[in-house]
């Protein structure tokens, strides 16, 4: 595999092929919050009628990612040094990932996210610590 890398960086989210074949769109990102959504499909399900806890943990670790590097316009990247997650309910319909910067310093940021449906109700949160790293180098 390759980095992604070059273009416009802030639109590094959108070329990461993981994001697209979960079809995760990223709403916004700027000043150290960010929102990701994503739409209900049968191959993202599990047993029971739910969106799999593995693609709630995916919208949870980039929306704070993508928090922490809009803290520094994004001219870094960050990678996840930690993540600690609860689900609190079945993910159906729309997701809505909401993420923000709780603090940061140079090199890491603490954030924290939470996923609703489309009522409203919080289905699974998180909070993580992200390490800053220079952006890839297109190849």
């Amino acid at each position: 595999m390759k980095p992604v890398g070059g273009g416009d960086r802030r639109n590094l989210f959108g070329r990461v092929p993981f994001m697209r074949l979960l079809d995760a769109q990223r709403e916004f990102a700027e000043a150290g919050r960010a929102r990701v959504v994503i739409d209900e499909r049968a191959e993202l399900g599990n047993v029971v009628g739910a969106v799999h806890g593995g693609v709630l943990v995916t919208l949870l670790d980039v929306v704070m990612a993508s928090a922490a590097v809009s803290v520094f316009d994004f001219a870094r990247t960050a990678v996840t040094l930690n993540l600690n997650t609860s689900f609190l309910g079945p993910g159906r319909g729309r997701l809505t990932a909401d993420g923000e910067v709780v603090q940061h310093d140079a090199s890491v940021a603490w954030c924290r996210a939470a996923v609703t449906d489309a009522g409203g109700r919080i289905v699974a949160q998180a909070q993580g610590s992200f390490r800053y790293l220079p952006l890839p180098q297109a190849s």
